[in-house]
């Protein structure tokens, strides 16, 4: 699974995470909608958009941008889509970009040809390994920085985020696709173990017990995968129809993996189409 579609799955899952790895405390996440937007006169998209859901509203538009590898053209190709996005669709909101690294080391500023854009209070920058204790100690954050987090920290710390779940939502909704979402980024992060490894590290009886567990491992791996797809693709084309949802999942795991990447330079439903005829 690649780091950003986890991130961007958290987003849609748990918008709040977003809201507080920004410092916005009191913004109140049910007024957006996390989405991709296509610029389908360009043929490129933009996959991390917190919309407001109301029009006459003087609340910002999020465009968010995780990026977890080197990219010398990332600011080059950044903020050139996304001014023509607002060209083309004129949005009636103002608008922050945020920046999501993991260490500063990765960032290739391009100070030359960014420098001033980059010091617009428009952008924001964030480095997950220098927020502050504090910023950590938040439900959101600390799921967001189990992404990154070392295979050796990240199960006593998956656990911590689990406790934390049970004690502070109210929402039993919520506190369960939480605590699923948590345990499906555990199970990501270890592909490579068998079932019995990942129980005896988690130490948890129920984890063999949970959807995501059944679903990503054993017999029931692909469905993990499937799930993710289905997701990535009903945001970026809305409703899927019925008859397209049930070809993806009668997909093997390899066929969903290549599709996962080629979906990316998709521009209609009928390139999804034609490529299930060629692949599936």
């Amino acid at each position: 699974m690649k780091t950003d579609s986890i991130f961007y799955r958290i987003f849609l899952d748990y918008p709040r995470s977003f809201f507080d790895l920004i410092g916005e405390v009191s913004a109140q996440e049910d007024n957006y909608k996390f989405s991709s937007i296509e610029v389908k006169q360009l043929s490129f998209r933009l996959d991390g958009l917190f919309l407001p859901t109301q029009e006459n509203s003087n609340q910002p538009l999020y465009l968010v941008e995780v990026q977890f590898q080197p990219d010398e053209d990332l600011y080059y190709r950044l903020f050139s889509e996304f001014f023509l996005f607002l060209k083309y669709y004129k949005p009636p909101y103002p608008w922050q970009m945020v920046v999501i690294y993991h260490s500063r080391k990765i960032e290739r500023e391009q100070s030359i040809h960014f420098r001033n854009l980059l010091n617009l209070e428009e952008v924001s920058i964030i480095y997950l390994d220098e927020l502050g204790e504090e910023a950590k100690n938040s439900l959101g954050i600390g799921m967001i920085n189990l992404v990154v987090e070392s295979e050796e920290k990240s199960v006593p710390q998956a656990k911590k985020l689990i406790e934390k779940a049970q004690n502070q939502l109210r929402d039993e909704g919520i506190k369960r696709q939480l605590i699923d979402l948590i345990e499906s980024i555990i199970v990501y992060k270890f592909p490579q173990k068998s079932r019995e490894e990942i129980e005896a590290m988690f130490e948890l009886a129920d984890l063999k017990k949970t959807k995501v567990y059944q679903e990503a491992l054993g017999e029931g791996e692909q469905k993990g995968e499937v799930k993710l797809v289905l997701m990535l693709l009903n945001t970026r084309f809305q409703d899927l129809s019925p008859a397209l949802t049930e070809q993806i999942q009668g997909l093997s795991t390899e066929q969903l993996e290549n599709l996962a990447k080629a979906l990316l330079n998709f521009g209609s439903e009928g390139d999804l189409r034609q490529w299930l005829e060629q692949h599936g």
